[in-house]
């Protein structure tokens, strides 16, 4: 019996020892890659007054968190985001057809509440005037409640969106 339980302890103390040296390999961007992908899941929103519905989900082998934006009676789009060096990446597939590739700068704190994303290139405008996000900023208040908060330029004039979205999957 004292045996089973030194050997079940060694055990546990092996895999515990383990997972924290595996946390310990981990950039600073894949671990706040990691936080971010605790969204994982269902949340909703009513942004302007439109019932919207994000879906985010962990793909290409837990290196993409995609995330699927609903609003209801409107077109979805699609935001990824994956890891690139010290920073991460968003790309954002609009309903105004355009793509705006987003990135953060490097990241010092990957357990930061909020993460900043600023616009590095933007593909599929028409003209430099078009409608198209230049931002953005994804707040994590807690493990149920999120707030995005998008900027965007449009015929040289900017504004901001602000969402909030609560966790229902």
């Amino acid at each position: 019996m004292k045996r089973t339980l030194l050997f079940g302890s060694v055990g546990i103390m092996a895999l515990v020892v383990g997972s924290l040296s595996q946390a310990a390999d981990k950039t600073q961007s894949e671990q706040a890659f990691d936080r971010l992908t605790s969204l994982k899941g269902e949340w909703k929103g009513e942004p302007d007054g439109v019932k919207t519905t994000l879906i985010y989900t962990v793909t290409a082998d837990g290196s993409v968190l995609m995330e699927q934006c609903r609003p209801e009676g409107a077109p979805e789009m699609i935001t990824m985001f994956t890891v690139d060096g010290d920073h991460l990446i968003a790309t954002h597939y609009c309903a105004a057809k355009n793509q705006p590739q987003m990135m953060t700068k490097t990241i010092a704190d990957p357990s930061a509440k909020n993460l900043t994303f600023s616009l590095s290139h933007v593909y599929g405008l028409k003209t430099p005037g078009d409608w198209h996000n230049t931002g953005l900023t994804v707040t994590l208040e807690d493990t149920q409640h999120l707030t995005q908060e998008w900027t965007y330029e449009h015929k040289g004039k900017t504004g901001t969106n602000t969402f909030h979205f609560t966790r229902t999957l």
